[in-house]
């Protein structure tokens, strides 16, 4: 006995199963970015007024490099995430919803890759 109409059996239409690895995504990116976040804000108000050599200094610790990538890496994947949300939500033509996610996506990978890439050469000068 099945629940599903007759119409959609013959259909093939159902869950895709993909919507709750989605939401368990968001959730544990936004659990990870509250003591990332509190980390970045504490460490950039210690930092105010402090100079150039201060910041690399403090930059330079393997602890809080791989921090600040690990802060810039969850932050860029849960804003891609939510944004696809609402690409697939609000955005009803397909050809313009799948254009959104790509880019949205591409824009996530290239800026999240840019900002590692400067963490790295201020770690590591």
């Amino acid at each position: 006995m099945s629940l599903r109409s007759p119409l959609a059996r013959v259909r093939g239409l159902g869950s895709a199963k993909d919507g709750t690895h989605h939401w368990w995504l968001q959730r544990l990116t936004a659990v990870a970015l509250v003591p990332l976040t509190l980390w970045f804000v504490v460490g950039v108000i210690g930092h105010v007024g402090a100079d150039q050599a201060a910041v690399k200094a403090w930059m330079g610790s393997p602890i809080q490099a791989a921090l600040m990538i690990a802060f810039v890496a969850v932050a860029f994947h849960h804003g891609q995430l939510g944004m696809q949300v609402v690409i697939e939500d609000y955005v009803h033509a397909e050809g313009w919803k799948i254009a959104g996610i790509v880019a949205v996506k591409l824009a996530s990978a290239i800026l999240a890759l840019a900002a590692i890439v400067s963490v790295l050469r201020l770690a590591l000068a």
